[in-house]
């Protein structure tokens, strides 16, 4: 990559251990010299809360025009942070970024992940230089979440029925789309080697 950063992503279910994975890369990365800035999707877009009552609302009163609304207030937030903090980020450094286009109600509702994907394309939201998906075992994944202290912490999703049905949409995406899939249920290191290698390939 010349004259920008690399733009990296993860994105999977709740309690796949996106977080924790970040960390590790993180420390491998920065053990390897390499230059890196963590962000996180959801503390960096000024119109979250506008946006999350319009969430609530769905959660509620579910509808595909109201969903639509949603998907095109989030592609305007990444739009957003792509010109205001992707582009202020120094060029010799790694981003990696916690949540990008996804969301667990993209997986599960009324509107194609290819719709929204395009949504975001139409109003030039950066396409990261490797997406990971990060995925476990909905069980797995359901019982992470369930034994942290804030719980699922999901608006949406309150079984495991509909976290698994999430989890296979989510799956079957990334293998549309072609992102790195990353199981995250063996080793940690493991599972931050792989991504690091991918990482290092594009530099």
């Amino acid at each position: 990559m010349v004259n920008r950063p690399l733009f990296v992503t993860l994105d999977g279910p709740k309690g796949a251990g996106k977080t924790t994975l970040l960390e590790a890369i993180t420390q491998g990365l920065r053990a390897g010299k390499h230059k890196v800035v963590r962000l996180c999707e959801k503390k960096s877009d000024p119109f979250r809360a506008e946006t999350m009552l319009l969430v609530n609302r769905i959660a509620r009163q579910p509808s595909a025009e109201l969903e639509r609304e949603i998907c095109k207030r989030f592609a305007l937030s990444r739009a957003w942070i792509s010109q205001q903090v992707l582009t202020r980020q120094p060029a010799d450094s790694i981003i990696l970024m916690d949540r990008w286009y996804p969301s667990d109600a993209a997986f599960r509702r009324m509107i194609p992940f290819a719709e929204i994907l395009k949504l975001n394309g139409d109003h030039n939201v950066r396409v990261p230089d490797l997406h990971v998906g990060v995925v476990t075992a909905p069980a797995v994944s359901w019982a992470r979440a369930a034994a942290r202290s804030r719980g699922l912490g999901s608006t949406v999703i309150h079984r495991l029925e509909e976290h698994a049905a999430c989890t296979r949409a989510f799956e079957r995406e990334i293998a549309r789309n072609g992102w790195l899939v990353c199981r995250n249920e063996g080793s940690l290191d493991e599972a931050a080697q792989q991504v690091i290698r991918a990482i290092i390939a594009l530099r």
